[in-house]
């Protein structure tokens, strides 16, 4: 009985009547109600949220996938080019030929000149250029490395340890002395891992470093290396020359990297950050700048001698820090620079030839000098930080490109430019087009109406300064005229390296064999006119042939180095590991990031090479 009262008391709660009896249970019922109804209402819509957002992060994450997909599929033609194109036999043959020449110009150098900075091959005797730094061997010593001549790379290592001496009472130019010495050193160290290149380089950045103790921090261009003393040569009216101050950053920034010492950092980064407050809307700059109040002169605007290496040095900066937001000052100046370099760029009559025209106030030259021919070069490097279509579109202003009327060479892109709404092949010469600018709107001009067919642009102009002369060989500097296509103008030929290490990147970067033909043949150029029993010599005139007494020491360091790499694989000095300074020395690439800490990094980051088995050069003799 009692079970049974227990059941019916428990039952009554079930029953509606005995809620509305008791109003204020019925109130708390039905809040409860409300409460769990919110609570499991809430939760459901806390479901559908999170289901949606899934959903989204699942597109995304699609999207991203997609891209990557994409990405890599754009880049397997490239891949291809860097490690799986197979070591040719023509290639063998031919790097083999630039190698024999390597050492018949070494084995000359170190019988006639050995420690002294130049052979003068005619009269078999050697000469001090640059105050006795031993500049041709310093400069050959990654080469004889990457060529796998390490008996001769050794024996260069031992008069390094034991005879270079920097104590020198020599007016010495720091910009040839950072690039030759600096960067040589800097680069046989990263090859080879031996410390003895790495402390000479220290001790010679040490020596340069007051030049860029002046009111700006931009250097003087010239440096007493015994007392310290630096001033600017006499002939700039004391100014500081663009280049020769615009072309340490990457030795003296990856000394700070390898010795933990930020000091040289510092001093070259300051640097740009004095010519970034100067810096035009077209990022062209005055060959001349004021090392007392950080203004330029004014003078020529050239991408040839004297300014060249300046617009160079901020693209492989940015390289050389891995192209990370540390460094994209750097390419953002570039990439104005190049806007500027198109402005200049113009065409000849009959044949279409593309070239650089200088620059003077509002005035234009057509001339170009061939040290400007580095540009294509340069050119097509740079293409690699755009993406797909603006790649293209660098590629197209560095690449030979010409519509195929009976010609034997490849079409490879047509260019198409448009010029504050007029079209650019509407004149001829650079008077023609003097008021002719890019519309600012923050990109290159390209489209399909009002196009320019680029037949013949940078890098086939510059191989064109090669094949126009009886010789082969190219001149010093060539001017334009309506008409007339081009005309050498300073004649004589020192063995510069610019059109083939323009040469070796766009093979590089395209794959295209055509490069290599080029090279092929510049390189048999000199070796029918400058090949001599005890070296190699310049041309006083690539017209007539007459010898000059002089092998540059940028010949073995540049202009071979570069014409092996042309025939090499791609896996040796991979671009996307190493960057090269103007001089063509390899530097290793280190990543860059805000605020990185300088100890150690020399440990840190070890080199990795795959290996088998200037610029303003001085006149002629």
């Amino acid at each position: 009985m009692a079970r049974s009262r227990s059941s019916s008391s428990k039952l009554r709660y079930c029953n509606p009547a005995y809620y509305l009896k008791r109003p204020k249970r019925l109130a708390l019922l039905f809040i409860a109600f409300v409460c769990v109804s919110f609570f499991v209402w809430d939760r459901q819509t806390l479901v559908r949220e999170h289901e949606v957002e899934i959903a989204k992060l699942n597109d995304e994450l699609a999207n991203l996938q997609n891209l990557l997909e994409e990405i890599k599929n754009e880049g397997n033609a490239v891949k291809k080019i860097q490690k799986d194109v197979p070591d040719d036999p023509i290639d063998i043959q031919r790097r083999e030929k630039v190698k024999e020449a390597m050492l018949h110009a070494w084995n000359s150098y170190e019988k006639y000149a050995w420690g002294q900075d130049e052979l003068q091959p005619q009269s078999k005797s050697g000469v001090n250029s640059f105050g006795g730094l031993g500049a041709t061997l310093v400069d050959s010593l990654d080469t004889l490395f990457i060529m796998g001549l390490n008996e001769q790379f050794q024996k260069a290592r031992e008069w390094v340890a034991n005879s270079l001496d920097f104590n020198k009472n020599y007016e010495a130019s720091v910009f040839e002395t950072t690039i030759r010495v600096v960067g040589g050193l800097l680069s046989a160290y990263d090859l080879s891992e031996d410390k003895v290149f790495l402390d000479k380089a220290r001790d010679i950045a040490d020596r340069l470093l007051p030049a860029w103790d002046t009111p700006t921090g931009i250097p003087y261009n010239i440096i007493n290396l015994a007392q310290g003393r630096s001033h600017n040569p006499g002939w700039t009216g004391g100014e500081s020359i663009l280049a020769d101050s615009g072309t340490e950053q990457l030795e003296f920034i990856a000394l700070s990297q390898r010795t933990g010492d930020p000091k040289y950092q510092q001093k070259v980064e300051n640097v740009i950050t004095q010519i970034k407050n100067i810096f035009p809307d077209d990022g062209l700059l005055p060959i001349y700048i004021s090392p007392t109040r950080g203004t330029t002169t004014y003078s020529v605007i050239t991408f040839g001698a004297m300014g060249d290496s300046f617009y160079e040095y901020l693209l492989k900066v940015w390289i050389q820090g891995n192209k990370t937001s540390t460094v994209k000052l750097y390419r953002e100046m570039w990439e104005q620079s190049m806007k500027g370099l198109l402005s200049l760029v113009r065409r000849t009559t009959p044949s279409s030839f593309a070239y650089i025209c200088e620059k003077n106030g509002d005035s234009l030259t057509d001339k170009m000098d061939e040290l400007a021919c580095f540009a294509p070069g340069m050119l097509a490097l740079g293409s690699s930080g755009y993406g797909r279509e603006e790649s293209q579109k660098i590629l197209s202003l560095a690449e030979e490109s010409f519509e195929a009327r009976g010609s034997s060479f490849p079409l490879f892109y047509t260019l198409f430019v448009n010029l504050s709404g007029r079209i650019i092949d509407k004149a001829t010469s650079c008077s023609d087009i003097q008021g002719l600018v890019f519309e600012n709107d923050g990109d290159f001009l390209w489209g399909a109406s009002g196009h320019l067919a680029a037949w013949d642009l940078l890098a086939w102009t510059c191989y064109n300064f090669y094949q126009s002369t009886p010789t082969k060989l190219a001149g010093e500097n060539y001017f334009f005229h309506a008409g007339q296509d081009m005309s050498v103008g300073t004649s004589w030929n020192i063995l510069r390296p610019e059109t083939v290490e323009s040469l070796f990147y766009l093979w590089r970067l395209t794959g295209n064999k055509t490069y290599q033909e080029w090279g092929w043949n510049i390189f048999q150029a000199f070796e029918k006119n400058s090949r001599i029993e005890s070296g190699y010599v310049g041309l006083k005139d690539v017209n007539s042939g007459v010898k000059d007494n002089m092998m540059q020491s940028f010949f073995l360091a540049e202009t071979l180095k570069y014409l092996y790499l042309l025939f090499s694989p791609p896996s040796v000095i991979p671009l996307d590991e190493w960057v090269f300074n103007t001089e063509a020395h390899p530097i290793r690439i280190v990543t860059r990031h805000d605020g990185d800490d300088f100890k150690n990094t020399g440990e840190q980051h070890k080199p990795k090479l795959k290996l088998r088995g200037r610029k303003e050069g001085r006149s002629r003799d």
